[in-house]
């Protein structure tokens, strides 16, 4: 019991608890939605996307909170956008164009980080700084997560119809286009609070990965997004204390046991037979 209530009588790892809890509030259901809408590169191009936003800020502002946290957003709303645009438009597919676009956008990003920092600098870029949180970042991160959950019960009815029927929105002329932009803008927001915790490289994991692991488990909607949440309360909770026992950088020890649990119910799940997702198969 030491071991595990110990860590937390310091205050950094308070602050790291409850950045954790709050994006595993906001962003695991986000991940099953996208799991679902088969949009998980899209999230993991949107988290690289974010960060060359986040560079203009910081060249033009310093570490300022606002300047990174806008500069972020309106950066990964606009590569979304293109990305789909380019898919429209163009030969290729959007998974094509997502993955050029995120290649692109992380290569100016640490480019333009690198025009005046220092090594620390990208490396709390890259890799995000959770030990270190300041008020107003945590402020922040619960705020997003807070919006997150209202959007999604908001969004809830139109997003689930479109997971099972993407057609029928638009054929019955429902908000189709509205839940999706307002979804894609869910999504940007917890990126972006993920980017400030974790790091432009290990944002999209708490996304991710407990959906994945929630998927492999049950095919009821209610339940994957229990799960996701659980999962990502519990791989953040062992990474953080793996970080602080270990002495090891908490993003990627947080990524690692979320890594870590959704390896192990794939070896549990892999004995009995599983359908992959398709349009209509996931049970509300």
């Amino acid at each position: 019991m030491n071991w595990l209530i110990q860590p937390f009588e310091f205050e950094f790892m308070r602050g790291a608890l409850a950045a954790c809890v709050a994006l595993s509030l906001g962003a695991a259901p986000i991940g099953v939605f996208m799991l679902l809408r088969r949009m998980s590169l899209m999230g993991d191009a949107i988290s690289h996307a974010i960060l060359p936003g986040a560079a203009i800020g910081y060249l033009v502002a310093g570490m300022s909170l606002g300047a990174m946290t806008l500069g972020g957003i309106a950066a990964g709303v606009t590569v979304a956008l293109a990305a789909g645009a380019v898919a429209r438009r163009s030969a290729l597919r959007e998974d094509a164009s997502l993955a050029a676009f995120y290649l692109i956008s992380l290569a100016i990003g640490v480019l333009l980080v690198s025009l005046r920092s220092r090594n620390v600098d990208l490396l709390h870029v890259l890799f995000g700084s959770v030990l270190s949180l300041d008020p107003d970042t945590l402020l922040l991160i619960g705020g997003i997560a807070t919006v997150s959950l209202f959007g999604l019960a908001v969004l809830y009815r139109p997003l689930v119809i479109e997971c099972a029927d993407p057609a029928f929105l638009r054929q019955a002329g429902g908000p189709g286009s509205l839940a999706h932009m307002g979804f894609l803008l869910l999504a940007v927001l917890n990126l972006v609070a993920g980017f400030h915790a974790l790091g432009t490289l290990m944002a999209v994991g708490i996304m991710v990965l407990p959906a994945a692991g929630a998927r492999l488990i049950s095919d009821r909607l209610d339940t994957m997004l229990a799960l996701s949440v659980s999962f990502a309360l519990a791989g953040s909770i062992g990474g953080l204390l793996l970080s602080y026992h270990l002495d090891v950088p908490a993003g990627p020890a947080v990524v690692m046991s979320l890594g870590t649990l959704y390896l192990l119910v794939l070896a549990i799940t892999a004995a009995r037979p599983h359908r992959h997702f398709s349009t209509g198969e996931a049970t509300v």
